[in-house]
């Protein structure tokens, strides 16, 4: 019989300002009053309020779920999935950097279990992820109902918003589901730019402040972490 042995190491990439240069969940936002489907005025002063508190670490993910799912429930999938494509191709595609695109490289080819942790809606990131190749995801998750036309989102959230103590739990979630735990392998990495990612990083094995904001600059030099720079 040929038992599968798990992967030696695992690593977790937080998305945006970490592997991104950019705020996925901001700019999808904003490419929507540039489609002119929300309100510009409202819109543009809600995402920036929230992207302020999300930095500052003062973000209330309810309410802010509750603003950004809205649109997803609002429109059917296919339009929605039009839509993406769009920003995938003039949004994303051109701020893909090989920096970042070769340290996922590098950890996928050393065999490691790597995946995407993000606070930003799977609809959203799915697509992100595939352009790293990166096989794994685990994110906020849109809730889902069938009606006459298909699938149609809700505009809630299913599970646990994937945000600060919920990645933990979430990560958690997904690994059980593997048949694995974190004491599984004999390293775990976690690339993250946020101290909002806090409770991730004192999990693992080896935290590194990736493209860190000063508050997880001043902590990461604090406790001797290792900090590295993708976007100069």
């Amino acid at each position: 019989m040929n038992i599968q042995r798990p992967p030696q190491q695992i690593t977790l990439f937080d998305l945006d300002q970490t592997l991104l240069p950019i705020d996925s969940d901001r700019e999808w936002g904003n490419f929507l009053v540039k489609l002119g489907v929300v309100d510009r005025h409202i819109y543009e002063s809600e995402n920036e309020r929230f992207y302020k508190e999300y930095v500052g670490g003062v973000l209330d993910i309810n309410e802010f779920l509750a603003f950004a799912l809205k649109p997803l429930a609002a429109h059917p999938m296919k339009t929605l999935l039009s839509w993406r494509s769009q920003f995938i191709k003039e949004v994303i595609q051109p701020c893909l950097r090989p920096e970042a695109l070769d340290l996922v490289s590098m950890h996928i080819s050393k065999g490691d279990l790597c995946c995407v942790v993000t606070a930003t809606n799977s609809f959203v990131t799915r697509p992100i992820v595939d352009l790293f190749h990166i096989p794994h995801l685990v994110a906020t998750e849109p809730e889902l109902k069938e009606d006459p036309s298909g699938l149609v989102f809700t505009g809630k959230v299913k599970g646990l918003p994937n945000f600060q103590q919920g990645k933990v739990f979430n990560v958690k979630n997904w690994l059980n589901g593997l048949g694995y735990d974190l004491s599984t392998f004999s390293q775990s990495t976690f690339y993250t730019d946020s101290m909002n990612d806090l409770p991730l990083l004192e999990i693992v094995s080896n935290p590194i402040a990736t493209n860190p904001d000063l508050r997880l600059k001043n902590l990461a030099i604090e406790r001797s972490w290792q900090m590295i720079n993708l976007f100069q």
